[in-house]
């Protein structure tokens, strides 16, 4: 049964956060989703992984492409994703259900701590979670590096 982990940004935007979290997934050797709600926030976000160092390139595809099943870090905004992920990354106000969090080793729900409808729906999503008996953790940048302030489950 897996965990969710809720991660509040609110010094680096997700730009810079997401590939740190995609790279970490990897090295545990997951397939990863990163599920978000708008086709052109996806392009954007696959634009700026293309834009990366070489050295930390982060293999990827978006979902449509003849390849999406072989994927390591698949792009998309449906609720399946192609390439079997271990771990789903949830962008953008992406919805998450308690099966999905059981189903999965790690999901990661990356909100915008600037955006107070961002934080009112992260909070939704952690009550929803944690009530359905999903193991959850939230983590904020606040205080200058990566802190677990709460834990349930």
């Amino acid at each position: 049964m897996g965990a969710v982990y809720f991660y509040h940004l609110t010094r680096h935007p997700l730009e810079q956060t997401l590939p740190v979290l995609l790279d970490k997934a990897r090295q545990a050797g997951w397939r990863i989703a990163v599920r978000g709600t708008d086709p052109a926030r996806m392009d954007w976000l696959d634009e700026r992984l293309w834009l990366g160092p070489e050295d930390a390139f982060l293999p990827h595809g978006q979902a449509g492409g003849p390849h999406d099943a072989v994927q390591p870090i698949l792009l998309t905004t449906e609720a399946d994703a192609a390439n079997n992920p271990s771990c789903l990354m949830a962008v953008d106000g992406a919805e998450v259900t308690p099966d999905e969090v059981t189903a999965s080793e790690r999901v990661c729900i990356l909100f915008d701590g600037n955006d107070p409808s961002a934080v009112d729906h992260a909070r939704g999503q952690w009550k929803t979670l944690t009530a359905a008996g999903c193991a959850a953790q939230y983590w904020s940048e606040e205080s200058g590096r990566w802190e677990k302030n709460a834990e349930s489950g």
